[in-house]
């Protein structure tokens, strides 16, 4: 997961190394918190539920075994590369400690900075805004009202 260039300073220089020693050989190229296998092209449903690509087992989220589909949620799978990334588990990324540093995978990541994204979406949305009302007036009727 590439880092946001305004957040690049608060990272050490030695990053990638440190990255890819949490990744690969700590974690051994597995997700930490469900188990997906780093580079995989993986069978996916909705919910985080996963087929392993060497066994054919289907996992939860969670990296437990499960019943496989049945034939309706067949229809739902999708294909989708496993990329793993070295994720702070206190959402700081001037604390580099082991201890701190897990490897999860994409959806992993999201989940558990789940609460950050929706921070930045709510500014992202406010920001629009008041760049409209600094720079369009009024709203349009339907789209916004006067009250905010």
């Amino acid at each position: 997961m590439p880092i946001r260039p305004e957040l690049k300073p608060l990272y050490p220089s030695n990053w990638p190394e440190l990255s890819r020693q949490v990744r690969f050989e700590r974690a051994g190229g597995l997700c930490q918190r469900c188990g997906r296998p780093h580079g995989h092209h993986l069978q996916v449903l909705p919910g985080g539920r996963w087929k392993h690509p060497e066994t054919g087992h289907w996992f939860n989220g969670r990296g437990r075994r499960i019943s496989p589909p049945d034939l309706i949620e067949h229809l739902q799978i999708r294909q989708t590369k496993v990329v793993l990334a070295a994720a702070h588990l206190n959402h700081d990324p001037t604390s580099n400690r082991l201890r701190n540093l897990r490897a999860f995978c994409q959806r992993c990541h999201l989940l558990h900075d789940r609460m950050y994204h929706l921070a930045q979406r709510r500014l992202t949305l406010r920001r629009r805004l008041a760049l409209g009302d600094l720079f369009e007036g009024l709203y349009r009727a339907g789209i916004r009202g006067p009250g905010l």
